[in-house]
């Protein structure tokens, strides 16, 4: 019996798959439980839009990701912060300023979960890589001076 998955099954596939199951495996375990539905005409064409408006959606994204990814490259982004003797830092800059200092300085918004550093603690410049998503990354200096 051919049924559309609506959730994932372990052993059987993903959500949105068509699928050949057996005819008392779908009849009493994923039909009663609402893991599939049977694979009608409708049912079959409803599928293929979401897939289709799914694939759209990833490739706007992607190209968001692209377009910010071309924004950070070799930029520069300053960090004031307060500091002590022999070039060290009160603390640390953390991704969360990082990110925060892209979105005021360059405009583009990257979350503090997508940059990829070690905390800062000493005066300089550090390079910083942020991974935007759809295996799109891209690398920027961050400076970080002493706050006067």
């Amino acid at each position: 019996m051919k049924v559309i998955l609506q959730q994932d099954v372990r052993g059987q596939g993903k959500k949105g798959e068509l699928i050949d199951a057996a005819e008392g495996y779908a009849r009493n375990f994923l039909l009663p439980r609402k893991l599939a539905v049977p694979a009608t005409a409708d049912a079959v064409n409803t599928m293929n839009l979401k897939e289709a408006a799914r694939r759209k959606e990833a490739a706007e994204n992607r190209a968001a990701a692209v377009a910010a990814a071309d924004r950070l490259r070799g930029k520069t982004v300053r960090i004031a912060a307060k500091g002590g003797a022999g070039g060290k830092l009160f603390g640390a800059v953390t991704g969360k300023e990082v990110s925060e200092a892209l979105s005021a300085q360059l405009g583009v918004e990257v979350a503090k979960q997508q940059i990829v550093m070690d905390p800062i603690k000493t005066f300089g410049t550090h390079e910083v890589k942020a991974k935007l998503g759809y295996e799109v990354s891209a690398g920027f200096s961050v400076e970080v001076v002493e706050e006067t």
